[in-house]
């Protein structure tokens, strides 16, 4: 399945067609209420989901059929969109855009009452469930993920022991050292873009706070120069650009396959990628299905530290929401809730549970190991760093300006990697400046 995480959301997507008849006026601000006795609701809902894959093999049915243990008269029903985030854009300029769904990019989070029910106050809901501010307007929640992700390496072991690592890397300069050295002791690529599929180089945005180890890091990026000497994502870019300068990324980026890479990097021929939480289990599969250990697959953060500790950001997928215009809200909302809490989704997708009494996922208990430190962002400014994105259209959620980067790096564009950044700092500013200016 193409997945990515969401982390890697089309943020920067265009803004719904401003005639959309899906806002109808009588349902704004409607709630969708938990249900008080799961006896009594009933209903067929349409859930909307990404996973192609676990409706296809049935795992989404499993889901049901568990689910109907506790609510027997509700009926779930899948519709599993390969292109989501444009199918869904058409389809909420009506009212019929099933009853759960995942709330696409497109819909500005000002907007959201107009298309989702409540799920509760922002106050009551943020002390059991992580990212809630993610989705709260006018203290009110409208979105709940069912699982958390960071963002990191996904790398095989054994590959860096063979080439003499057996520690994380610190600084993106020990980091460049190490694929050098895989480079020259092994057979195997050392890292791999992923170019082709383009959304996975959208994940290099994620560096964002982690380098810092700062929750304001997206306040920052509506306040401040995103590329300026030290910042977080010219750090990152810098470490994509130099691992490709210096030839330690596959000869031909243009030639990149995502699902070819899974089994590649569980066989060693690739050792490492840039990626999410997400995908560790997907390359564990690979792994199983190769006939290597899957026990090989590691996930290491970024390469930086402060006070001698690692930082990760941890954020939401998708987030789940009941359609505002849902005939069905209840049985809805008794989805949402059981999916969220009651279903192993996470588990499952050794992925970080949004409840926050939750141990870590196995996948990151070598971080436990070496205390790194999680961190959510703020995400109140959110909405200003989409509009400022939107205006400079530079895109930092889409893959098109580090396609370019890349291309520089292996020298397929012209120009040198300060001037590219210091171009993408002044369109930057001056989108800024006509925002605030508004």
């Amino acid at each position: 399945m193409l997945r990515r995480t969401v982390l890697a959301l089309a943020v920067g997507a265009a803004l719904l067609a401003s005639g959309c008849t899906g806002a109808g006026g009588s349902t704004r601000g409607a709630d969708a209420k938990a249900p008080d006795d799961p006896a009594k609701v009933s209903g067929t809902i349409k859930v909307l989901t990404v996973r192609t894959d676990l409706v296809q093999d049935g795992t989404m049915k499993k889901y049901a059929a568990a689910f109907n243990k506790t609510y027997p008269k509700v009926k779930v029903e899948f519709e599993a969109l390969t292109n989501y985030e444009a199918e869904v854009k058409i389809r909420m300029n009506t009212e019929n855009y099933g009853d759960v769904l995942l709330i696409p990019a497109v819909i500005k989070k000002n907007d959201y009452p107009k298309f989702f029910a409540s799920l509760g106050s922002s106050a009551e809901r943020a002390e059991t469930y992580r990212f809630t501010g993610f989705t709260s307007v006018d203290g009110k929640v409208y979105g709940q993920s069912p699982i958390g992700v960071t963002p990191g390496f996904v790398y095989n072991k054994k590959v860096w022991r063979e080439a003499g690592v057996t520690r994380w890397p610190t600084t993106p300069a020990q980091f460049l050292a190490d694929l050098k050295a895989i480079k020259a002791k092994t057979d195997a690529v050392p890292y791999y873009t992923n170019f082709a599929a383009q959304w996975p180089l959208t994940s290099w945005t994620y560096v964002d706070g982690s380098v810092g180890c700062d929750p304001g890091a997206t306040t920052r990026l509506a306040d401040d120069d995103p590329w300026a000497e030290g910042a977080d994502l010219r750090v990152g870019d810098t470490l994509l650009y130099d691992i490709v300068h210096q030839g330690l990324a596959e000869k031909d980026p243009s030639t990149t396959n995502w699902e070819a890479s899974k089994p590649r990097l569980a066989k060693g021929q690739i050792a490492t990628q840039w990626l999410g939480t997400w995908a560790v289990i997907q390359f564990q599969d690979a792994a199983r299905q190769a006939g290597t250990d899957p026990d090989d697959i590691g996930f290491m953060p970024f390469p930086a530290q402060v006070d001698g500790k690692y930082c990760a950001v941890v954020g939401p997928d998708y987030n789940q929401a009941v359609n505002v215009h849902s005939p069905h809200k209840e049985a809805a909302r008794a989805w949402l809730d059981w999916f969220t809490d009651k279903s192993g989704y996470a588990e499952d997708n050794l992925a970080i549970s949004p409840l926050k009494d939750a141990p870590l996922p196995t996948v990151l208990k070598p971080y436990e190991d070496e205390g790194v430190k999680f961190i959510e962002l703020d995400d109140s400014e959110g909405a200003a760093v989409k509009e400022i994105d939107d205006q400079s259209e530079i895109g930092i959620y889409k893959p098109d300006y580090r396609q370019d980067l890349v291309d520089l790096a292996r020298g397929a564009r012209e120009g040198d990697l300060n001037g590219f950044l210091t171009g993408l700092s002044e369109k930057w500013s001056q989108a800024r400046r006509t925002v605030d200016s508004r």
